[in-house]
């Protein structure tokens, strides 16, 4: 099964309630605690509709797939920096690309060109 890691899912194992807050924080990358302690200001500040909110989303949303919790903090990270900002994302990526690819083509034209001293080391070890 494919799992999209850009989704917002409820996170059981770190939930308190429902997992919804937990999810916030596991989907931004942010702290549990600081993301409950809003909530509940926010609630207690008059955002009467709030708790409605969370409600449907703990009902609706679906909970966060077994496979993703065993994830490295290396791609915790990724994918948390593909969530927040894809386009960002999408060209760090294809500039350590171009310059993986920048470094292969200089190896190349190390490689094919005329250099007397790589042809002898060559010769040598035939």
């Amino acid at each position: 099964m494919s799992v999209r890691r850009t989704r917002f899912y409820l996170d059981k194992r770190n939930k308190r309630l429902m997992g919804v807050c937990a999810g916030i924080a596991d989907y931004f990358g942010w702290d549990a605690t600081w993301v409950r302690i809003g909530a509940v200001a926010a609630t207690v500040m008059g955002v009467g509709f709030l708790p409605f909110v969370y409600l449907a989303a703990g009902f609706i949303a679906d909970p966060k797939p077994t496979m993703l919790y065993n994830e490295s903090e290396e791609e915790r990270r990724f994918w948390k920096n593909v969530r927040v900002a894809p386009q960002r994302t999408v060209r760090d990526v294809h500039a350590s690309f171009r310059e993986s690819d920048r470094r292969l083509r200089d190896l190349e034209a190390y490689m094919t060109s005329s250099n007397s001293r790589l042809s002898n080391e060559i010769e040598q070890l035939r």
